[in-house]
């Protein structure tokens, strides 16, 4: 259960005033006065180096390189995606690359032999992405995520600015499409994931994404043959959240 203190209904005021004022301006122009205005020092964006993440690292680094870019090194991702993180960290010039890893007494705790995902996905990712999180985002006011409308349901009414636990959770390609995506690639020439091509439309930890097959949606490939859709790492639209960073 959520309460309603006074400081969380402020915070949801916050993200419903950011969102009326930037509601009408691109992507670009929305980030670019959040990282320079509205959270100068106190803001981040959280990125995965997956298929669709060059375009709001180029967008952070167009605007500051210094932003830190939080990248959760859950020790389960493809090489590629490692190596496609370090590829764009030099072709953009970002000077602030933070590699959150999970704590070993967790893993030991809870992961002993690195196959939680196989009976618990939830607490895989828990363990391996929200606790580490919860813990990067401790000095931030603000957050950036890549998440947009169309890619899934319960994305679908999502703000351009959110409030989330005691965070505002920003949200610029809310609005976009796929094509939208294609087309800033390309006008920017930013490097494809090696991934894409072989068909990986959403990228995340390696056990738990398969290539999407011809008619599938695009977030079929992330833990495909269940019913969970979301990591945790989004409090709200993930399906559950255990206990909090120790």
């Amino acid at each position: 259960m959520m309460f309603q203190t006074n400081a969380r209904a402020d915070l949801c005021d916050k993200a419903r005033v950011l969102s009326m004022r930037y509601g009408n301006q691109g992507g670009a122009e929305a980030l670019c006065g959040a990282i320079r205005e509205d959270f100068p020092g106190r803001i981040g964006l959280v990125s995965s180096f997956g298929s669709d993440s060059a375009v709001l690292l180029h967008m952070v680094a167009q605007i500051d390189p210094r932003v830190p870019v939080i990248f959760l090194q859950t020790q389960k991702h493809f090489p590629e995606t490692i190596a496609y993180r370090d590829t764009l960290v030099r072709h953009l010039g970002l000077r602030n690359i933070q590699n959150i890893t999970p704590r070993p007494a967790h893993l030991k705790a809870d992961d002993p032999r690195g196959e939680l995902h196989k009976s618990d996905p939830d607490l895989c990712c828990h363990v391996r992405k929200t606790l580490p999180l919860l813990v990067a985002l401790r000095s931030l006011s603000c957050w950036i995520t890549g998440r947009k409308r169309y890619q899934t349901p319960t994305r679908g009414k999502m703000a351009l600015f959110e409030a989330e636990d005691r965070w505002i959770k920003m949200n610029p390609l809310a609005a976009w499409n796929a094509a939208d995506i294609a087309d800033y690639m390309r006008d920017h020439c930013l490097p494809e994931h090696p991934l894409k091509p072989m068909g990986y439309m959403s990228i995340g930890c390696a056990p738990c994404t398969r290539a999407v097959k011809y008619g599938e949606d695009v977030r079929a490939g992330r833990w495909a043959e269940s019913d969970k859709t979301e990591c945790g790492i989004h409090f709200v639209n993930g399906r559950m959240v255990r206990g909090a960073p120790g």
